[in-house]
């Protein structure tokens, strides 16, 4: 090169704001094929899930805000506890005009993979202030078997 030239330097194909550019038009086309969101178009509810493993048990706990006992049905089939349930939205006589809304209706499902041999007796559901928590009691062929290792001297 030239004294007191200077050179150009090529961008790589994965350079960072190539990366963030293209990153931003696929979330924009995302969101574009699912069509506008708030008010004027549904959400899928998908309500949040803890899962516990502890001594014996598997306890599930799910946030369902506004719903009672009645809208929730709770199962156990194929290996999986499944969750189940909808939202029905609350109609008024008098019209509203929502500038924004993000409240959300309809119906929804979540599966919890199970271990092998729980049997759906054992499973218990209680629901209290919109949250469900679904204990499973875990097989005993589940639980953990401590092996002492002693010393070969």
């Amino acid at each position: 090169m030239a004294e007191g030239s200077t050179a150009v330097a090529k961008r790589s194909p994965l350079a960072p704001t190539d990366v963030f550019e293209s990153f931003r038009r696929n979330v924009d086309r995302m969101f574009d094929d699912f069509g506008s969101f708030g008010a004027w178009s549904p959400i899928k509810l998908s309500p949040r899930l803890d899962v516990t493993d502890t001594d014996g048990v598997i306890e599930v706990t799910a946030e369902l805000p506004g719903l009672e006992e009645k809208d929730v049905n709770v199962s156990v089939e194929d290996g999986s506890l499944t969750i189940a349930g909808e939202k029905k939205a609350q109609s008024e006589k008098k019209e509203k005009n929502y500038v924004y809304s993000e409240r959300s209706y309809g119906s929804f499902v979540r599966r919890i993979p199970l271990p092998a041999g729980v049997d759906p007796k054992s499973v218990k559901a209680k629901m209290a202030k919109g949250l469900l928590t679904v204990t499973v009691a875990k097989p005993s062929s589940a639980q953990p078997t401590k092996i002492e290792v002693k010393s070969a001297g």
